[in-house]
């Protein structure tokens, strides 16, 4: 189902490789002139890990053997230089000119190929020399083992390189190992069989990393079968689904996300509106912000518009539109699949939207930020923003939460509880986000014996945690009236959240002297609403201990109870 899908991705963007030819990554050219004499090295690089991409033949599978690429390889095949083992580098040298001599010989009139031919009838030692002395040189054996790390040539006074040049690509030739037919897999129809799979790597696997491959003689193998063939799949289908999943892996793809080493690849079935645009409302949600928006809000408040719009029926979808996403994790030489969700794009956004719900919650601050998206949340719950240091399986259990509707991950609840404890100078009141997931997480919880937390302060909510929360954020709101200052915040938000018979009995006290020097209709406004919310706590007093989901809604009590007064304010000064 999952190779089908990307098979179906290939012929849907229409505008990818044709069979045999891929997208590479080049970082260096060799400049030649028209006599094959080397004039320099050019630089294709665009930034320290990506270079230009060039549309070349697919790259060959290999694993040990010499096999060389056509007219472009890495620097073993093209200098005969790897910094490695100095005869292999000969072995790949020789093979890498025989080949160009081959295709010459297909082509014997062509200029670019005789150039080429010319240059390496040279010595190894004196081309080494040549390429030596150019300036670039240094950059070039500093930047072997990137992935751009590959060269080709270019003629002096052409646009394009040789190895892309259509007229000696040869795409038609035969093959000198004839392939098996069978019946493919994939598309259901006969075909030539592949027997092993082009690498799709993906961030943290090796390069030679795929998605289907088979181990030789370990007990992979079945009626004799070894290789591709315990999964016959036809070339055309091979290069399709590879190409594809290859293109979502490039970098600058909207169809992916990378949370530490998981990568999700998404896609829609077809290419229609409401395919393309809930294509583009994921990467956005996902945190893939363009930080040059003049309003970091837009591309969020897009994103619900266009699931809303697709779940009400204003964008139109069909049964048959799907939606998938992919979930990859590097495993030594392959890749393995840690998710795969095939859904309607109706019910996809359905489920996106049940996401912003459960996130929604009231937010007092002028300059509103976006805290819905993925990347927001991780940032919320550690030190400074900083997305590294969460906790490695949190980022791919908050994102099938987030796909699935499952209940959003318990350590994604313990660690914004321990950030909102150990930040308690500045939070929770003043960053919504820790607060929001806090009553994303309770909500989704299968429990009946709470009631659900509204998006504001809810006076009919009677759950323990939520009204002592309340109740504290009143005594701090009359220390802040009566002296501007939050040491009872400071100095007992982390005990009351977790012991409240413990401290309410000497915050209380403390209020009652604070509120002496407010006037008297704030005095009588303040002490009507503790009276209000202690009327509700348990006949018993106060509880002995908070566990840790009554601690998420005191927090959550906590930050209504300080958005009301907020709110109140304004009503006010409008009034």
């Amino acid at each position: 189902m999952i190779l089908k899908a990307l098979y179906d991705y290939y012929r849907r963007c229409g505008n990818l490789p044709v069979l045999g030819m891929e997208e590479k990554e080049i970082g260096f050219l060799l400049v030649l002139n028209k006599e094959g004499k080397f004039i320099r090295f050019e630089d294709c690089r665009i930034d320290n890990d990506t270079a230009k991409s060039f549309l070349v033949r697919k790259h060959v599978s290999r694993t040990s053997a010499v096999a060389p690429n056509y007219l472009y390889d890495s620097s073993g095949y093209v200098l005969g230089y790897s910094g490695k083992d100095k005869s292999n580098d000969i072995a790949c040298l020789s093979a890498f000119i025989r080949q160009i001599q081959q295709i010459h010989s297909k082509f014997p009139e062509n200029i670019d190929l005789k150039a080429i031919c010319s240059f390496y009838e040279q010595s190894h030692d004196d081309i080494l020399v040549q390429f030596q002395s150019d300036p670039l040189w240094m950059d070039i054996t500093k930047c072997l083992t990137k992935k751009y790390s590959f060269f080709s040539f270019r003629i002096e006074g052409d646009i394009k390189i040789v190895a892309e040049k259509k007229d000696i690509l040869d795409l038609n030739q035969e093959e000198p190992n004839k392939r098996i037919q069978g019946l493919c897999l994939i598309t259901g129809g006969k075909g030539k069989l592949v027997e092993t799979t082009t690498a799709t790597m993906i961030p943290g696997s090796q390069a030679t990393a795929k998605l289907v491959s088979f181990q030789v003689n370990s007990g992979y193998d079945s009626y004799g079968k070894s290789k591709g063939l315990n999964a016959p799949i036809s070339h055309e289908a091979e290069f399709a689904y590879t190409t594809a999943m290859n293109t979502m892996l490039s970098k600058g793809s909207r169809n992916k996300c990378v949370f530490g080493n998981r990568t999700f690849l998404f896609w829609a079935s077809n290419s229609g509106e409401a395919s393309i645009q809930s294509e583009t409302s994921l990467f956005n949600l996902m945190g893939f912000i363009d930080d040059k928006q003049d309003d970091p809000n837009a591309r969020i408040d897009e994103v619900r518009r266009v699931f809303s719009a697709i779940n009400n029926g204003r964008l139109i979808t069909s049964v048959d539109d799907r939606f998938y996403i992919l979930g990859l994790a590097p495993n030594a030489a392959r890749i393995s699949v840690v998710y795969w969700s095939d859904i309607s794009i109706k019910e996809f956004t359905g489920k996106m939207l049940k996401h912003f719900e459960d996130m929604e919650i009231i937010d007092g601050r002028k300059d509103k930020k976006p805290y819905y998206g993925l990347r927001d949340m991780l940032s919320a719950i550690t030190l400074g923003g900083k997305q590294s240091e969460t906790t490695p399986n949190v980022p791919d259990a908050l994102a099938k939460s987030i796909f699935e509707g499952y209940p959003y991950p318990a350590t994604l609840f313990s660690s914004c509880i321990r950030r909102i404890m150990a930040e308690q100078d500045v939070a929770p009141y003043g960053n919504p986000c820790r607060v929001a997931i806090l009553k994303a997480y309770l909500n989704r919880l299968n429990n009946d014996n709470n009631k659900k937390i509204t998006v504001m302060l809810d006076k009919e909510n009677t759950n323990q945690g939520y009204l002592c929360g309340r109740l504290f954020a009143v005594l701090d709101k009359i220390q802040e009236d009566a002296n501007n200052i939050h040491s009872i915040q400071e100095r007992y938000l982390n005990s009351a959240s977790t012991t409240p018979a413990a401290v309410f009995a000497t915050i209380l006290n403390l209020s009652s002297h604070h509120s002496e020097k407010l006037n008297e209709g704030s005095k009588i406004f303040y002490e009507k609403l503790k009276q209000e919310i202690i009327d509700k706590l348990s006949a018993d007093g106060f509880p002995a201990h908070l566990d840790l989901q009554d601690q998420g809604r005191f927090f959550v009590g906590f930050y209504h109870q300080r958005q009301a007064f907020f709110t109140k304010k304004v009503e006010t000064s409008i009034e």
